[in-house]
Parts: C-alpha cells; sequence; structure tokens
C-alpha cells in the first residue's frame, strides 16, 4: 500500500489505537503534535547566543534544526510523545541529601538505562502502526539527536513546561522521562494543556547553584546536573562548595515543586534503585577502581561519564563532608595515581577537610575551656 492508501486508513480510531498500545507498553501519557516549533526557534537562539549551554556544542551544531523535527527525518509529519514514570518507591531524597556522607545520585539515574527502555518501547509502538499501514516510517528518540522534547511534549497535550524547562503535568509532577517517535501519518493532534506554575517560584530559589537565571532559562554552566555529567573539564571552584553531596545529577528543582506531591511511583522494575549505587558513603563509592566502575554501572546512564569523571564528582562532595578521617585516607591514597582530571579535586577537598578539621579542633577547645571554667568557678577571662 503506497502513501496513497492512506486515505482508507481511519486516522482518528488509529491515533486512539496508538495511544492505547503506548499505555499497554508501560507508557503513562501518548500525546500527538504537529511539527512546527517555529516559536521557539527566536528563544532557542537566544539560549545558545548567551552560552547557556556551556560545552555542549552539539546544541549549537544542530541550530535550528531542533526545532524543524522534518529537518532531522524528512517525511516527518507528526510526533507521538510518551512519558513514563520514574520514582522509585524508596526514593529517601531528604535522608540522604542530609547526610554529607552519603553519595546523593539524581532518582532517575539509580537503575537501568532509560534511553534503552524508552527506545525499544517506542520502536515496538512503531511497529504495531506499520502493522496496521506498511508505508509508515518512523524514528524514535530519546535524549539521542537534537530534539526540543519538552516544547513536543507541551504541544502533544503531556503537560507544561514549568519555570525549571522540565515539564510539568498537574497529576504527575515531574518524574517522568520523555520520549518521541517521529512518524509520516498525518494523524489528528492533540491540545495543549493550560500552564499551572503561577506565580510560584519554589524552583528558582531553591536551586543549590542559581542555575535558573530567570523563569524557563537555565544556565547550564551553573546546573549541577551538567557540571557532574556532561561538564569534562575542572569543576569552577566558586561553585564546588554549593554542590553538597551530589555526586550525579541533581533534583532540588524538581523535589520542591508542588506539583512532585501528586507523582506516582514507577511500575517499571528497572528504574528501581540498585543496591550497589543507593546511599552509598562517598568513601565506597571513591575507592571503586574502573573495573568495579564499570561492572557496578552497567546497563545505567552513569556509566556515560566514565571513571575519572565519577571520581572528580565524588572528589568535590568529600571535600564538601563534615572532617572525617576515613575521607581524608581515602583522598590521599588516591592522589598520587589519580587521574589529571581527579588530581586538582583531591587536592581541593583535603584542604577543605583540613579546614574543617581545624575549625572542629577550634570548637571543642573553645568548648573545654567554657567547660573547665564552669567547673572550677574561674573568672571568665580565666
Amino acid at each position: 500500500m503506497g502513501m496513497s492508501g492512506i486515505h482508507s486508513v481511519d486516522l482518528g480510531r488509529l491515533a486512539d489505537d496508538i495511544k492505547a498500545w503506548g499505555r499497554a507498553l508501560g507508557f503513562q501519557q501518548v500525546g500527538i503534535s504537529d511539527i512546527d516549533l517555529s516559536k521557539h526557534e527566536a528563544y532557542l537562539q537566544q539560549w545558545l547566543d548567551n552560552g547557556y549551554h556551556g560545552e555542549m556544542d552539539y546544541m549549537a551544531a544542530h541550530g535550528m534544526k531542533r526545532a524543524r523535527p522534518d529537518e532531522l527525518l524528512p517525511g516527518t509529519l507528526r510526533v507521538i510523545s510518551v512519558r513514563m514514570d520514574y520514582l522509585p518507591p524508596d526514593a529517601s531524597f531528604a535522608r540522604h541529601l542530609k547526610n554529607d556522607q552519603i553519595g546523593y545520585i539524581s532518582r532517575y539515574a539509580l537503575g537501568r538505562d532509560y534511553h534503552k527502555v524508552l527506545r525499544k518501547k517506542l520502536k515496538q509502538l512503531g511497529q504495531k502502526i506499520t502493522d496496521v499501514f506498511s508505508d509508515t516510517h518512523f524514528r524514535p528518540f530519546v535524549d539521542s539527536a537534537p530534539v526540543l522534547e519538552h516544547a513536543l511534549a507541551e504541544k502533544a497535550g503531556l503537560g507544561w513546561t514549568g519555570k525549571h524547562s522540565l515539564t510539568l503535568n498537574r497529576d504527575a509532577g515531574s518524574w517522568f522521562f520523555l520520549g518521541e517517535l517521529f512518524i509520516n501519518l498525518p494523524l489528528p493532534t492533540d491540545s495543549p494543556v493550560e500552564e499551572g506554575c503561577g506565580s510560584c517560584n519554589a524552583c528558582i530559589t531553591m536551586c543549590p547553584t542559581g542555575a535558573i537565571v530567570a523563569p524557563y532559562q537555565v544556565d547550564a554552566r551553573k546546573c549541577i546536573s551538567y557540571l557532574t555529567i556532561e561538564h569534562d573539564g575542572p569543576i569552577p571552584e566558586s561553585l564546588r562548595p554549593l554542590m553538597g553531596n551530589r555526586i550525579y545529577g541533581c533534583d532540588d528543582c524538581q523535589l520542591v515543586c508542588p506539583y512532585n506531591r501528586f507523582a506516582d511511583v514507577t511500575e517499571q522494575e528497572d528504574f528501581h534503585p540498585r543496591k550497589v549505587l543507593h546511599g552509598q558513603s562517598l568513601v565506597t563509592l571513591f575507592n571503586w577502581d574502573e573495573e568495579t566502575f564499570l561492572r557496578n554501572t552497567e546497563g545505567s546512564p552513569i556509566r556515560r561519564i566514565g571513571h575519572a569523571k565519577w571520581q572528580r564528582n565524588i572528589a568535590v562532595a568529600m571535600g564538601n563532608a563534615n572532617f572525617d578521617v576515613e575521607i581524608i585516607n581515602a583522598l590521599q591514597g588516591a592522589l598520587a595515581q589519580a587521574d589529571e582530571l581527579v588530581k586538582p579535586h583531591i587536592e581541593w577537598a583535603l584542604q577543605r577537610q583540613q579546614e574543617n578539621g581545624s575549625y572542629h579542633q577550634n570548637k571543642n577547645r573553645q568548648l573545654a575551656r567554657l567547660t573547665r571554667v564552669v567547673e572550677k568557678g574561674l573568672p571568665r577571662d580565666a
């Protein structure tokens, strides 16, 4: 059947079927949009001109192709957008962020690599459509190309773009992955939903590094997710103390969002936390050699950053931790053999630990002196 045979297909019913098939495959929501993203082009160009993409050269290299799906895949008429919840059942947000001896990993990265999970299911969805109409051409995307996924999700009615630039859903918050299926069928489209952020600025005020420089504008160069994952060089010293124990990604802008009170726990066991990554001490994670790192992150998105960046990130968190002899021993033990990228971060962390140690020694001395004064009943200036 050629494309001329499209007239014999009930496109309205096919769209309904696509949504039902998507839900059966494990997506919580499926929406369909056209490919006109022209209103986003000026905004995208301004963001690039400001340098907010940092070292993510691929953002600039593809230019406006990001806003033109039919340039990315010629013949594309519609984009099917999907979302899949990833919030794990034992997220332990506050407990792990408060304990500076633990390495905090963004909750989306604790399980299996979502790229693989979503792409496989999107491919299955495309195949089901092809079974109905053999001249279907499709291509799945999951963070894998210059796609404006949030703009497409918004057009497809999956939610609105929040002030932190992530897609927000009134019933599900933002704890979900997005994926897209570019397709050459003129399916009926869905309508956008009403924006719901109103005057709330919680994500802007709570960002640890002030990376949300204005509503809907994120300067990646300050963002902890960017710094710990995309950024290849040394982490700027001025930002290191602000990173706390966040060693891979950051969830703070989502944690403070009121809509995330309504988020459901994921149905996908693939996204449940691996014990080897979840709630582990900084020292344990830092002491992994490269072989252990590769073994423990197999099938995980974390593997992509490589062992050196992993150690760089953990060294910063160790510098931010309270004075701890075990941390100092681990840092000193790794210094001589450390990668050139990691070494200055270890030296910085050791200096911070020593400063923390001096601070605690002084506090202890003051406390001991005060105790002696009280016990002996001596004058205060004794």
